[in-house]
């Protein structure tokens, strides 16, 4: 029997990177898997069409993570289209970065709303189901700048630092009902935006990290696959740092 076998899973921010591998691996350990973005591009169709290609169930969604409203409407439409809900996972981010005495209100509202918001929205509407349940399984995708802190990223920093710290909270709050919660903070993860940085630029990064590469999103995937999975039953309230040994 695969790891996630009748299982269904939401993955928020799918279409490409982390999310998207994240979904491929769910899908590959058996789970049905419902993810959103912000519009079905090309990139979302065919995560969608490789999840398919699999041979479970999977479908996209077009929703703002950042919207309260949208999100209950669309963990509702996912309920109705797959019945139950075992697995979120909150993927969903941006980032705006620049020096605190530059950073524009802008800035930091929309990375707060889109990175720490969202996964309140997501949680809120999934909380019932789950309860209902006795079961089930929170995924914070938060980041070693949300533990260490990082220069120029205060709004990206304090977002991923929330996003540990509610998953903690709702560790302690949902586990008398069987729902475990717990946040992964990759490190350095060679992703669509990070492979075109200046090559001189990966080296300095490799150099700060103790098994010397970047990661990659499979790394970050597997991670995410083992607390999804019955495996990690009695893991709830924890962070797993997916960076080498990383520390910024």
């Amino acid at each position: 029997m695969k790891l996630l076998e009748g299982k269904v899973a939401i993955v928020t921010g799918a279409a490409r990177g982390i999310g998207r591998a994240i979904a491929l691996e769910f899908a590959k350990a058996g789970a049905d898997v419902a993810f959103t973005d912000l519009n079905l591009d090309d990139n979302a169709l065919k995560t969608e069409a490789d999840l398919k290609a699999i041979g479970i169930r999977a479908k996209g969604y077009a929703s703002n993570a950042a919207s309260f409203d949208d999100t209950h409407a669309v963990v509702e439409q996912i309920a109705a289209d797959f019945g139950h809900i075992d697995v979120l996972v909150n993927n969903a981010g941006i980032t705006k970065d620049g020096l605190m005495m530059r950073m524009t209100e802008a800035q930091w509202d929309a990375v707060i709303n889109v990175n720490l918001k969202s996964a309140f929205n997501f949680i809120h509407a999934v909380t019932p189901i789950m309860m209902k349940q006795r079961s089930g399984s929170i995924i914070n995708m938060s980041s070693v700048v949300g533990v260490h802190g990082n220069a120029s990223q205060a709004n990206y920093s304090a977002s991923k630092a929330g996003m540990i710290g509610l998953a903690k909270s709702i560790a302690i709050e949902l586990g008398p009902r069987g729902v475990r919660a717990n946040a992964i903070a990759p490190g350095f993860i060679i992703t669509e935006m990070t492979a075109s940085l200046p090559e001189h630029v990966v080296a300095a990064w490799n150099e700060r990290i103790p098994l010397r590469r970047g990661g990659t999103p499979e790394d970050v995937a597997n991670a995410c696959l083992f607390l999804a999975s019955d495996l990690s039953s009695y893991i709830s309230g924890q962070v797993i740092e997916v960076a080498g040994a990383m520390n910024t």
